[in-house]
């Protein structure tokens, strides 16, 4: 029997929203196609022990935790591609999704595509992700606990993160490219006054040094140019995400950093069309919390599903 290129539902998306959107669209008995990409899990295929999912008391391996989200999705009724969404046409109906090779129709689509964290692309730094280096200090603080933290950024988010990571790391330094913060003046002041934290002003980080894990990190200063070796167990980059909205763009409104705009972190602006997941949302960008939107996406889809059929049978005369 051929692959359906029609669904009910189409999720684009496989991280902890789309996959939870996918379980709960399945168990609705709208039996989805989820688009995972050729990359997919989202960002927790990038982290190593995560302790701060409910329900695991000695943490999981990000990997292994989003094989399970896939796996239950798919006992079901996912139906998931490891293929990438490269075109999307939310004007017409049903709406059109386009991979490399196909083309699919849904009557409901549910955008659950991330956002993408800024890395530095520097020696060292994709080969020790998880071993020393991180974007989420959530995540991953209470893994160097006493250790020598360091922090790159000069934003809110920067400063956000080396002040949580204070009550974890013996000493947190902050590395700036500029003589300045962009971070707002509360949250400057704040990181400025802590006795934990330290700054190295005017100065990048060239490569992330160690072996199985990180143990020191080699920065230059952008004003002499002279480069030093700096002992450090953590390097946790706060330089910002990308949303993944690309093919989004022109049809969904998007607000002024590309992030999917919703009144109410569920809806669109094209009716049938949802979102679900931090391709939303700026301010938590946890696992947890992107479950939580993709539940709440399948359900109103489902909702909305719905309220196509009365509209139909309504329609129909006796």
């Amino acid at each position: 029997m051929p692959a359906p290129t029609h669904a009910k539902v189409i999720i684009i998306g496989s991280g902890p929203a789309g996959l939870t959107a996918a379980l709960y669209a399945a168990r609705a008995n709208l039996a989805p196609i989820v688009f995972a990409g050729h990359m997919y899990g989202g960002q927790l295929m990038l982290t190593t022990e995560v302790e701060n999912y409910p329900g695991f008391v000695d943490g999981i391996m990000g990997p292994e935790l989003m094989e399970a989200f896939r796996a239950q999705a798919e006992r079901f009724g996912s139906i998931i591609h490891n293929v990438d969404v490269t075109e999307v046409d939310l004007a017409k109906r049903p709406f059109v999704v386009r991979t490399a090779e196909d083309e699919f129709t849904a009557d409901c689509v549910i955008v659950a595509t991330g956002a993408s964290a800024r890395w530095l692309d520097i020696p060292g730094e994709a080969r020790l992700r998880g071993r020393g280096v991180s974007t989420c200090a959530t995540c991953d603080g209470a893994f160097f606990r006493e250790k020598h933290i360091v922090v790159v950024g000069g934003g809110d988010s920067a400063m956000e993160e080396a002040l949580f990571l204070t009550r974890f790391g013996s000493k947190v330094t902050v590395i700036h490219r500029r003589d300045s913060l962009r971070a707002s003046k509360i949250m400057a002041e704040r990181a400025l006054n802590h006795e934990k934290i330290s700054f190295i002003w005017n100065t990048a980080v060239e490569e992330v040094i160690g072996e199985d894990s990180a143990t020191a990190l080699r920065i230059k200063n952008l004003v002499s140019g002279e480069v030093t070796t700096l002992e450090a167990q953590a390097l946790f980059i706060a330089i910002g995400h990308d949303p993944n909205t690309g093919i989004f763009r022109g049809q969904l409104t998007l607000d002024s950093a590309g992030y999917i705009a919703s009144d109410d972190g569920v809806r669109t602006n094209v009716e049938g069309v949802f979102v679900a997941g931090d391709v939303y949302d700026i301010r938590y960008k946890q696992a947890v919390t992107a479950a939580g939107m993709g539940c709440k996406a399948a359900i109103d889809a489902e909702k909305y599903l719905e309220s196509l059929e009365t509209h139909h049978k309504a329609a129909v005369p006796a």
